[in-house]
């Protein structure tokens, strides 16, 4: 038998790590608190620890929308609506959008808990590290570039038309 060419089966039978999604839902078991929504302009103030989410979520007071104030991580599922083959297509689009001056090569990244597990930071490293701080879950229908964002049928060469044909894109706000 030639045991160079077996392969070990203790290595094959194990499944493949769980990638964790930074834009994940809050409702998820294993989900939790990956920063809060702290600033003037909306950005995530990431948190040392992660918080279980089933913790966090009754000190939210009604009528306040979690994804509002607070931005969680669960596992990245084969079901998303974003996910194709094992790519995140909404990691494309962020990067998809102009980078701001702290998401310049030359900035140090953000300090997040996730980033070992990062189905984002695996897929495109820096590029979505970066600009991770100003995803928002939350969207709303008066705001035309986040809903682009979230629809899964926008490939991110269709955003980056939109973006650059849009009096209202990026360079606007």
């Amino acid at each position: 038998m030639d045991t160079e060419n077996t392969p070990d089966v203790a290595t094959a039978a194990e499944p493949a790590p769980t990638t964790w999604c930074p834009s994940g839902q809050a409702l998820a078991p294993e989900a939790v608190v990956l920063g809060v929504r702290s600033r003037s302009d909306g950005t995530l103030a990431y948190l040392a620890t992660p918080a279980p989410a089933k913790e966090v979520l009754p000190m939210i007071p009604d009528g306040i929308e979690p994804s509002r104030v607070l931005r969680f991580a669960s596992h990245c599922v084969s079901s998303c609506a974003h996910r194709l083959n094992n790519d995140c297509t909404l990691v494309d689009k962020i990067r998809t959008l102009p980078a701001s001056a702290s998401a310049s090569d030359e900035q140090p990244l953000p300090r997040c808990h996730l980033r070992a597990r990062c189905q984002w930071w695996q897929q495109t490293g820096r590029a979505a590290c970066g600009r991770c701080p100003a995803v928002s879950t939350s969207v709303h229908a008066s705001d035309a570039l986040n809903s682009l964002i979230a629809d899964p049928t926008v490939t991110p060469d269709q955003l980056q038309e939109w973006i650059e044909s849009s009096p209202d894109g990026p360079a606007a706000r």
